[in-house]
């Protein structure tokens, strides 16, 4: 696939004044001798803080920037306006919390006409407890690459095997826009939706989706209690929408989770003590498991403390996002 230089790098935001001045300054020094001919298309999705005057105000010339309005309708919706206006052959996803590292546009860019799609490696940033906790989830969830990160690609067959995220990933404008195209939800709320696994899955089954540590991003992840327990929320509804189906290793356990959650709801309410075990048990389970793969004792202890408190938000979320199912079903 050949197409030409520009690159059209999609950015949804909702209330992201906060992360914007370091995430247009990394986009800047990546554009930089990238061989790119880079605009940038920030999707304004309803926010109320003045987001886009910060990256106005911050890209200040530095490269084209245009701003599209519109109110909160999810990330799903901002990805398509946002793919809709944009001008590039090629189109980044790119969200407002991400930091390219300097070279990731240079490598990818003699590299697109034979690999096309490219998902970026994600670096976490762990400067709090919650935040190493979100980059240990991620390297024993996908333990297929992070335990030896290299440039790699995947296909349908080994989908679910590899990180994956339009957090920031790469690829030619078409092939957006067909998976795009295709996208359905079975959530009647599109903001609930699993705005990634459907898409992904769409274009795996058209061309190999490469990784790579020299294609990367430092993602700030949410490290209050408030804002970890919502994305973990919002993970567990998303994964519903995403791998409630059998064509996603993780169905077994979607289909699993509901009976033995409301069986074990049923026994706590008749022995309390049953509830904070089944918590504790879930830490020493994470711990457990991460020993197996080699973690470090710091590592461990993230696990035991942590995971109960991101287990309780993503079944909270799974229940939510079951709920989610049953009134589109109701209505359709």
């Amino acid at each position: 696939m050949i197409l030409g230089n520009s690159l059209s790098i999609v950015m949804p935001v909702f209330n992201e004044a906060a992360h914007l001045v370091g995430t247009m300054d990394a986009l800047a020094t990546a554009i930089d001798g990238s061989g790119f001919d880079a605009e940038l298309v920030l999707v304004d999705d309803g926010s109320t803080d003045g987001s886009a005057d910060v990256a106005r105000s911050t890209v200040d010339g530095r490269f084209p920037l245009r701003v599209v309005a519109q109110s909160n309708r999810g990330r799903f919706e901002a990805r398509r306006a946002g793919l809709s206006a944009g001008r590039g052959d090629y189109v980044l996803f790119l969200d407002a919390r991400v930091q390219l590292v300097p070279n990731a546009l240079r490598f990818v860019h003699d590299r697109v006409p034979g690999e096309p799609v490219w998902n970026g490696h994600v670096y976490v940033q762990t400067e709090s407890l919650l935040g190493d906790f979100w980059r240990l989830l991620a390297e024993l969830a996908w333990r297929d690459y992070f335990d030896r990160p290299r440039t790699v690609s995947f296909g349908l067959a080994d989908f679910d095997r590899f990180p994956k995220g339009t957090t920031c990933f790469l690829a030619p404008r078409a092939l957006l826009e067909s998976a795009f195209a295709r996208f359905r939800s079975r959530y009647a709320d599109v903001r609930l939706a699993n705005d990634d696994t459907p898409i992904l899955r769409a274009l795996a089954a058209d061309e190999q989706i490469n990784i790579s540590p020299e294609f990367a991003c430092i993602y700030t992840p949410r490290t209050t209690v408030k804002g970890f327990l919502r994305h973990s929320i919002r993970r567990g509804v998303v994964f519903v929408d995403g791998h409630g189906t059998p064509a996603s290793r993780f169905f077994p356990y979607v289909v699993a989770f509901f009976p033995l959650s409301a069986a074990l709801a049923v026994i706590a309410l008749r022995r309390p003590l049953v509830a904070p075990a089944a918590v504790a048990a879930c830490g020493l389970t994470a711990a457990a498991y991460g020993a197996r793969a080699g973690r470090s004792r710091r590592e461990l202890a993230t696990l035991a403390i942590v995971t109960p408190l991101y287990a309780v938000g993503h079944g909270v979320g799974m229940w939510r996002g079951l709920a989610e199912l049953v009134r589109h079903r109701i209505r359709t």
